[in-house]
């Protein structure tokens, strides 16, 4: 898998974007998903970022992105379907503008701050139109808007992503598969990467250590400095089977997994360890997977 590191997780410390593409590097990450603050302030701000470059002694400034060293997969960030709408296509042309600075194709945002429980028919409606709207913003900037399943939002559960992929019915807009977050809704994870196979154009990892603590993981807590991180665990060692579901998708996604960006998400204590455990386990995984001969794909239906 194309392994990218989250800057997000990096969101209470006191880390140079330099230092996280160096480490990442370092530790076999081939991307980096940049979220939108980090994203918008490393172009805003008058300091200039130094690359990582010991025969130049750290002095040399970053003026492009490619001088990372690392591409940028994805750029996370948050649009409104509620409110006014000139605010909302103001954002979205700044964040696709922004993500054609990076040379990135890909633009994550949640589909609303609402569950589909919680929406009411003539507001759902409102909200895919705006979704609909903002797809074509995108599509105008060259960029796939990528919604994340996630609870609370209109692709909270299987059922609920595929009918707004309908609603909107626009090429532009993709999925973000989170893993862990379909589980959370009470989805089969195998059965709907099977049937958003082809839109999911990334992936979410992380883990938890009961299904009942999955509540850790709410916004609310995760970008609070002083919030709880228990029951955030390494990818293979929490409740769900990740070995059992990237050998399941391996064997009968048409999506070739090897390629696949995907992202390690990560919020506990402990950053660069647990990445650099977690990038080195996925790998060995996979390369297990690919190394066993012969490989039999056999393509189920969705």
């Amino acid at each position: 898998m194309n392994l990218s590191v989250c800057t997000i997780s990096f969101r209470h410390q006191l880390i140079s974007i330099q230092q996280i593409a160096c480490w990442a590097a370092a530790n076999n990450f081939s991307r980096i998903e940049l979220w939108g603050i980090h994203a918008k302030n490393l172009i805003n701000s008058d300091y200039k970022p130094l690359r990582v470059d010991n025969s130049l002694g750290l002095n040399a400034p970053i003026e492009h992105p490619s001088d990372l060293g690392l591409p940028i997969s994805m750029v996370s960030d948050y649009l409104p379907l509620s409110g006014r709408q000139d605010i909302a296509v103001e954002k979205t042309v700044n964040l696709c503008e922004l993500s054609n600075f990076w040379n990135c194709s890909k633009l994550r945002t949640f589909a609303g701050d609402k569950g589909s429980i919680d929406i009411s028919v003539d507001e759902r409606k409102q909200w895919t139109m705006r979704l609909r709207n903002l797809c074509e913003i995108a599509a105008d900037h060259g960029i796939k808007l990528v919604a994340e399943t996630h609870p609370n939002t209109l692709t909270d559960t299987l059922a609920s992503t595929l009918q707004l992929l309908e609603e909107v019915d626009h090429s532009a807009l993709k999925i973000n598969f989170d893993v862990i977050h379909v589980w959370e809704a009470g989805d089969n994870p195998q059965t709907a990467f099977m049937q958003l196979q082809d839109l999911i154009v990334h992936m979410h990892l992380k883990n938890i250590e009961k299904h009942s603590m999955l509540d850790v993981f709410k916004p609310g807590n995760v970008y609070a400095p002083a919030g709880s991180r228990d029951g955030i665990v390494n990818l293979f060692d929490g409740a769900f089977d990740f070995k059992s579901f990237l050998r399941f998708v391996d064997e009968n996604s048409k999506l070739e997994l090897n390629s696949l960006d995907t992202s390690l998400e990560w919020f506990g204590h402990n950053t660069l360890e647990t990445l650099q455990s977690d990038c080195s386990a996925v790998q060995n995984y996979m390369t297990n997977l690919y190394s066993q001969t012969p490989k039999t794909r056999s393509i189920v239906p969705a």
